[in-house]
Formats: structure tokens, C-alpha cells, sequence
């Protein structure tokens, strides 16, 4: 490692990787040094032109054919899924929903938490219905909230909510 040069970080990295190598008895190790800003400038310079198209073929030449079909297969008719409708956001319907008003005991109202959220958090439903997802997912953690403050007292049938 040659004193006093100037020299970047990365060919001070590679000196002393090869020189590690060389006092293990090795051959120097043969390193591509990659400096991220004219990697950077490169990319915004323009001269790079990467469109959709383009990464379409190239995804296209990678793959490998597609798979046979079985006759029974290429009969069957593929059909839009239903779209589907926003559910109430109510609270009454809501609790109903939760089942509320059965108990105030906090890991079971813990639990209705977690399950109303996997079946219907706005990250797992279509796009379209992402606002009334949330503005359910609200409504059952006020609801749920109620209940553990002791809002909502348990009941047989009827009203849920105070």
C-alpha cells in the first residue's frame, strides 16, 4: 500500500484486500470498483432508454414457454369476478357484526378486533373499496374502544351500542 497517494476509499478498500490476500498466501483478489454517481449520472444523463416495451421483450426472451393446457382447461371460459358492493358502516350493523354486547372481557373484544381487521383492513380489499374499508376498520376500533371503557354493556338481543 503505497504512503502519501491520493486515492479514494474504494481503491483503499481494494489495496488492502489485496494485500490481505497476498500475506494469506493468495492471488489478489480481482474487484470492479462501481462509483454510484456516475452510475447516477449515467441513468439521468438520457442516454440510457429503457421503456416499457422494452422490458416486456426482455422479460419475453427470459421466460420459458408456457405450459400445455389440458383440453378440459381450454374449454373453461374465464370471467370477470364479480365487482364488489361497499359493506354497511353503520355502527349498529357493525356491532351487530362484531357481535357486541356479548362481553366486555378484553382479550375476546381483543380478538373480535383482529378478526373484523383481517376480513376487511383496507390493504386487503380491492381498491375501490379502501375508503369504506377504513372508514369500518374507525368505526369497529370506536366500537371496540366503547366496550373495553364499558359503553357498551353485554346484552342478550337487541341494541349494542349505549
Amino acid at each position: 500500500m503505497a504512503i502519501g497517494r491520493s486515492r479514494d476509499f474504494a481503491a483503499l478498500l481494494d489495496e488492502l484486500i489485496d494485500e490481505d490476500a497476498r500475506n494469506a498466501g493468495g492471488s489478489p483478489a480481482t474487484l470492479h470498483s462501481l462509483d454510484y454517481l456516475s452510475v447516477a449520472e449515467e441513468l439521468h444523463s438520457g442516454r440510457i432508454n429503457f421503456t416499457d416495451r422494452r422490458a416486456e421483450a426482455e422479460y419475453g426472451m427470459h421466460q420459458s414457454a408456457p405450459p400445455r393446457r389440458r383440453a378440459d382447461q381450454a374449454k373453461t371460459v374465464k370471467t370477470e369476478p364479480p365487482v364488489a358492493m361497499p359493506l354497511a358502516t353503520d355502527p349498529d350493523e357493525i356491532a351487530r357484526e362484531l357481535g357486541l354486547g356479548r362481553t366486555t372481557d378484553p382479550k375476546v373484544l381483543d380478538r373480535l378486533r383482529r378478526d373484523f381487521a383481517f376480513r376487511n383492513h383496507p390493504d386487503r380489499v380491492p381498491a375501490h373499496l379502501r375508503a369504506n374499508a377504513m372508514t369500518r376498520m374507525q368505526v369497529a376500533n370506536m366500537l371496540i374502544d366503547e366496550a373495553k371503557r364499558g359503553k357498551i354493556k353485554p346484552q342478550g338481543a337487541g341494541e349494542a351500542r349505549a
